[in-house]
């Protein structure tokens, strides 16, 4: 992925509402005119000179923990699926009528406050009937099948070492602090943190009618700080050779005795047929089933009767939804105010229904000539890639042949899906929101694992249509552009080459550099997990990125907390090498003739303002703490002026000499693809 979208929304001017922020003002070429500060040079922080003005005067909103370009596009979207939604209980499309009662039942915020806690009565007797460690399994794997957290998370994806198939993969989860340091640091603000999570945990169970409530929260957190203990780093459990253990039922019965897998694996709806399991932690099963076996029942109980509670909490009367937003969002991110009910339903719709929603969205809002203009640019970066791979002179013949077969095999998803997924399943009541949840998720779940008894679908779709972002998935060697966002500011078909290259072309590029950054690097075309790279070419390819995580190592957004450069090294290389390859296709589109210069600006200045400009946004402390501490992107000023220095473009479009702050020592600088 290469953006970090956070939910919570704003009003906003770029299309023509009211604004707080990238103003409707002229535009050269698609680039956002109003936002560049004239005070800062470009050779000391192309970041600040792109955005600055913005960034000097438009706050982040109450009910924002961050606020941007994509986040300004996802207002819009969300703008343009209320007006779907409304519409559509007189659509032609059945799923569509169905997703327009699902958001008329959030909107009804009577009939939540009339039912109360009723929705879930059923659950919480279920978990309260747990009489020994016999019955844990099949409570896990019920709250599994209904979406909630608990030390064992379950999903599907195709086996990294038999493609056509997928596998049951079994990973680490149910912490409800961001990651497992926020349990085990000492400093003073992990300390705070923990103490303000305990009083959390102990109101939303207090609010819920438990009168055990205090003595529970204190259970609680003790027993999370032992899973977290027991927990593989996020650095480690982001490798793909690491995590990648098959073991049959039996094996991982052997390993974890004390869940019961066939009971476990019943509840959450796999049928007891042999599948695929892999296994992510093994040692941390391991030691989980140790911990499940001398743990208090009691503990046990209160625990998964609050994260049920927790993970249902934004669906519940509002003292308990104001509480679930006070804690995760005000808490941990800084955001003030919960955003307005509308806003919260469509992203709710778009997450349980999203190719109802998508349908018709990309009917109305993505017009044919958005989705030739980037197929275009996807055509001439792939062709860009492919000439880089042939002419590398630090990669072998072999690996070099084995790196344009996995280019030209790779799948290019724009816009929206061939085929949409059905919700004739799917009941859907009026006045019963936490039902109708409840149901979207076990059905969703149903979908999932019912795969499993398939062979792997290439064509599937892993993101909705209204998203703002872009991925690649090396399991299926698949690279993905939602309409979302294939719209302006990100993309506009009639702005200039230049602009769009820098922008989009940069994004198109990421997503195809995961194939090749150093997680992406081992899976091959067909997407199976084989290092198909010689010795020679991997100790080279080291020794590039190595520069590149001392350079990300040394940023420190906020006093005492660094960027981890070996985290963020996947996305820093595919900025890096997107953005190199995004220029060379530019240049290509020149064909040999000179680009004009528009107000000021030459087609490579404009090109590298149009990348500073993908990435204008902020964020609030909090966020940006728990955002160093275990998400693989930067933030978004390091993106932009720790990778444009290793372009030599750079330095010619802009003039860049040894006393500007940008420059960067030529033996520092790295040229990967």
């Amino acid at each position: 992925m290469r953006s970090l979208l956070v939910s919570g929304l704003v009003g906003f001017g770029l299309f023509g509402f009211n604004t707080t922020g990238l103003a409707d003002s002229p535009r050269s070429g698609g680039i956002q005119m109003a936002d560049i500060d004239r005070l800062v040079r470009p050779q000391d922080d192309l970041f600040s000179y792109a955005n600055g003005t913005w960034l000097r005067n438009v706050p982040i909103p109450a009910d924002r923990s961050h606020f941007g370009v994509d986040t300004l596009m996802q207002e819009h979207s969300l703008v343009q699926q209320r007006e779907l939604l409304e519409q559509a209980l007189a659509s032609n499309h059945v799923d569509a009528r169905k997703a327009a009662l699902f958001y008329a039942s959030y909107m009804d915020a009577l009939s939540v406050e009339r039912a109360g806690l009723s929705p879930l009565r059923i659950e919480l007797k279920t978990i309260e009937t747990l009489r020994s460690l016999a019955d844990l399994a099949g409570r896990l794997g019920h709250l599994e099948k209904i979406g909630v957290a608990t030390p064992i998370e379950l999903y599907v994806q195709p086996d990294a070492k038999n493609t056509t198939r997928y596998a049951l993969w079994v990973t680490q989860s149910g912490l409800g602090l961001p990651d497992r340091d926020y349990y085990l640091k000492e400093d003073g603000h992990y300390r705070d943190l923990r103490a303000k999570y305990q009083a959390h945990v102990e109101k939303l169970l207090r609010l819920s009618g438990d009168v055990t409530a205090a003595k529970a929260a204190e259970a609680i957190l003790r027993f999370e700080t032992q899973v977290a203990k027991v927990q593989w780093t996020v650095i480690d459990r982001r490798d793909p050779k690491k995590t990648y253990n098959p073991q049959t039922l039996g094996q991982i019965q052997a390993l974890a005795p004390a869940i019961e897998w066939h009971d476990y694996l019943t509840a959450a709806g796999i049928a007891p047929t042999p599948v695929t399991l892999v296994i992510r932690q093994p040692d941390y099963l391991k030691a989980l089933s140790e911990l499940f076996r001398i743990t208090p029942l009691s503990t046990l109980k209160a625990y998964l009767r609050f994260r049920l509670i927790s993970d249902y909490g934004q669906f519940l009367p509002h003292v308990l939804a104001d509480e679930d937003f006070a804690f995760n969002e005000g808490v941990l991110h800084d955001t003030p105010r919960l955003p307005e009910r509308w806003k919260r339903a469509c992203l709710l719709i778009d997450h349980l229904m999203g190719d109802a929603l998508g349908r018709i969205y990309a009917e109305r809002f993505f017009p044919g000539n958005a989705k030739t203009g980037a197929g275009q640019i996807v055509i001439n970066l792939m062709s860009a890639y492919a000439d880089s791979i042939e002419h590398l002179d630090w990669l072998s013949p072999a690996t070099r042949q084995q790196a344009l077969l996995k280019l030209k095999k790779m799948r290019v998803r724009i816009g929206y899906p061939a085929i949409w997924r059905d919700y004739a399943a799917l009941e859907i009541k009026q006045h019963d929101l936490l039902g109708n949840v409840i149901r979207a998720r076990a059905l969703e779940s149903a979908r999932q694992f019912g795969k499993l008894t398939r062979t792997v679908d290439l064509n599937e779709w892993e993101m909705t249509v209204p998203t703002v972002d872009a991925g690649y998935n090396p399991a299926t060697n698949s690279i993905e552009f939602p309409a979302g966002i294939l719209q302006p500011p990100l993309y506009d078909p009639s702005a200039d080459d230049a602009y769009n290259y820098g922008n989009t072309g940069a994004t198109i590029g990421h997503e195809i550099s995961h194939a090749f950054d150093n997680r992406g690097s081992q899976y091959d075309g067909d997407g199976a997990l084989r290092d198909w790279w010689t010795p020679q070419d991997h100790a080279a390819f080291m020794t590039r990125t190595d520069l590149l995580i001392k350079e990300f190592d040394a940023f420190e957004p906020v006093t005492g907390h660094h960027v981890n450069g070996t985290l963020t090294l996947p996305e820093n290389i595919a900025d890096l090498a997107g953005l190199e390859i995004a220029y060379k296709a530019y240049v290509v589109t020149l064909k040999g003739r000179e680009a004009p210069v528009i107000d000021g600006w030459t087609g490579a200045q404009r090109f590298f303002i149009g990348y500073a400009q993908s990435y204008l946004g902020k964020r609030r402390q909090e966020l940006l703490i728990a955002q160093l501490a275990s998400n693989p992107h930067a933030p978004e000023a390091d993106r932009v002026n720790g990778i444009v220095p290793h372009l030599e473009s750079f330095y010619t479009a802009f003039a860049v000499k040894p006393s500007d702050k940008m420059y960067m020592a030529p033996g520092l600088r790295i040229d990967l693809w």
